[in-house]
């Protein structure tokens, strides 16, 4: 297999918009990495392939650690904006701007990956809709659903 990161992110405490972080514990447990789930879990470079990681947002600083894999699969929360409910779709490095300056896009940081580092790993977006954002570890009934997919949907990708 191809050195690959699976990079979740969003704020867990929020509900569906924590999406990524029940798709990599279900990915791990999959990968028979835990024996059982647990909230406090964290997930971080421990030099597997692949690797699980989980932030609460993208940063710059993530560029100088995607640049160090061949694939990447990103893994985020949806309002909507998206016409399907689950996307498994590939990226192309790209800066996107953004109103937000806390708000970095995945194609924005494989830019940075190719300006800074001249790496341009093979790069896929999981794009699950989140249907409800109160303040809870618990996901929606409907998006949990849609979290079993796409980890199904990731695994096929691993195998490619």
């Amino acid at each position: 297999m191809k050195k690959t990161l699976i990079i979740g992110f969003g704020n867990i405490d929020r509900q569906d918009d924590g999406v990524a972080w029940h798709v990599l514990l279900r990915i791990a447990q999959r990968l028979n990495r835990l024996a059982s789930t647990n909230d406090e879990i964290e997930f971080e470079l421990v030099g597997l392939n692949p690797e699980l990681v989980y932030v609460l947002q993208l940063t710059p600083e993530l560029a100088e650690t995607i640049a160090g894999f061949e694939r990447i699969c990103f893994i985020d929360a949806h309002t909507g904006r998206i016409e399907q409910e689950f996307l498994l779709s590939p990226l192309q490095a790209g800066y996107q701007n953004s109103p937000f300056t806390h708000h970095m896009t995945p194609e924005t940081l494989l830019s940075l990956a190719s300006a800074l580092y001249q790496k341009a790993p093979q790069a896929a977006l999981a794009s699950i809709r989140g249907h409800e954002f109160n303040f809870s570890r618990e996901l929606s009934a409907r998006t949990d659903q849609l979290a079993d997919q796409a980890v199904n949907q990731i695994i096929k990708w691993l195998d490619e």
